[in-house]
């Protein structure tokens, strides 16, 4: 009997495989992977945005203040391990997650 899957389980298990090589990559080059910048706020010469890294073991996601006259600063910061982070950026948004899935697929395979 042949399983079905769901394309969203799909979808997780790739993107899942894909952190997982790119942590290989990661690892090896001691270099973080930028996986995506969003601007959320822009005023003057100042901003707001999430900058989310893989690392060796870890997917982050930091809120940073930064810009003019105002000193970098980091507000916020989600840590998730490589299986947790593709269910949670399913829910969050599907763009976002076809976004990572084409940077890492660029850049690691």
């Amino acid at each position: 009997m042949v399983k079905q899957i769901s394309l969203d389980t799909w979808s997780v298990q790739h993107l899942t495989d894909l952190l997982r090589k790119g942590s290989l990559v990661v690892a090896k080059t001691n270099t973080p992977l930028v996986l995506y910048r969003q601007t959320l706020e822009e005023n003057d010469n100042a901003y707001e945005e999430i900058v989310c890294t893989l690392t060796k073991d870890y997917v982050i996601e930091q809120l940073v203040t930064s810009g003019g006259i105002i000193a970098p600063a980091f507000h916020q910061q989600l840590v998730f391990t490589l299986d947790e982070f593709p269910d949670r950026l399913l829910r969050k948004s599907k763009d976002l997650f076809l976004q990572i899935v084409e940077t890492l697929e660029n850049q690691i395979e």
